[in-house]
């Protein structure tokens, strides 16, 4: 089916919609989900020609569309949340979804103009990216690259509290890969900015994107090699080696960062 055909068959058939404001996404409240209805259900008007089609959860479509694009009925219980409350109560792979959803509207909204003629950016229809009919240049939505890394040293894992932090968790190190590296480079310098600790081996663990705003998280194990902590004090609050067996508060499961630590802490146990 093309995507007007989807979404004409969405109008009358259940489909996931993904109705975004700004940084939010709009669930509705009993129960608790992502709507999960037919356009004339859950839409007082909507303009079909800017939803998204962004594929298929549970066999039902999944669709994306702007908060100002459509008029969501007042009888509907609902309201907007963002994505880092949302990763708690949604099934992971539909959060998938809204990710992508909501880094979808910020590049939409961020490229509405040509940056390199100040053109009026259009749309492509196939795929997502807009482009310039004046001088043929066409934009894609970023991807910030990140690495982050469980340094481990018998068994004790290296973790930190970050400045920047609005939890007060203890977390595993992570940061930007630079141009010209690769990913195993930017593990080994990350650790060495942040805590002036040499590592050895860096191994892949594991992926997860991260749209905060628009970040794809490239998991590592890494070995302590030498050195002694010396935190970077523009970006580490505190940082220490602790033992497996007795962590402080860390994240959860749902991010990447809770399931490297809970690796290390099964590996110390078999």
């Amino acid at each position: 089916m093309q995507v007007n055909q989807l979404v004409h068959f969405a109008r009358e058939h259940q489909a996931h919609w993904l109705i975004v404001r700004n940084d939010e996404v709009y669930i509705m409240t009993q129960p608790l989900c992502i709507p999960l209805q037919s356009a004339d259900e859950l839409f007082n008007a909507i303009n079909a020609n800017k939803s998204v089609y962004l594929g298929e959860h549970k066999r039902s479509p999944v669709y994306f569309i702007n908060a100002s694009q459509a008029a969501i009925k007042p009888e509907i219980s609902g309201r907007f949340i963002g994505l880092k409350q949302l990763i708690n109560d949604c099934d992971f792979a539909l959060f998938g979804f809204a990710a992508k959803a909501v880094q979808f509207q910020h590049f939409l909204e961020t490229h509405r103009y040509c940056g390199r003629c100040g053109q009026k950016m259009k749309h492509v229809g196939w795929e997502m990216a807009v482009h310039c009919k004046r001088c043929h240049h066409r934009c894609y939505p970023r991807l910030s690259p990140c690495v982050i890394m469980a340094v481990l040293k018998g068994n004790s894992i290296l973790l930190a509290q970050g400045k920047k932090s609005q939890s007060g968790v203890h977390s595993v190190l992570a940061g930007f890969v630079e141009p010209g590296e690769t990913l195993e480079q930017a593990v080994a310098r990350e650790v060495k900015e942040e805590t002036n600790i040499n590592v050895k081996n860096p191994r892949y663990f594991a992926s997860q994107a991260w749209p905060f705003p628009h970040q794809l998280m490239v998991g590592f194990i890494a070995e302590y090699e030498s050195g002694k902590i010396v935190i970077d004090e523009k970006e580490i609050l505190h940082a220490d080696w602790y033992n497996l067996a007795d962590l402080p508060e860390t994240p959860g499961r749902y991010s990447i960062a809770g399931q490297l630590i809970e690796y290390a802490e099964n590996q110390i146990k078999s």
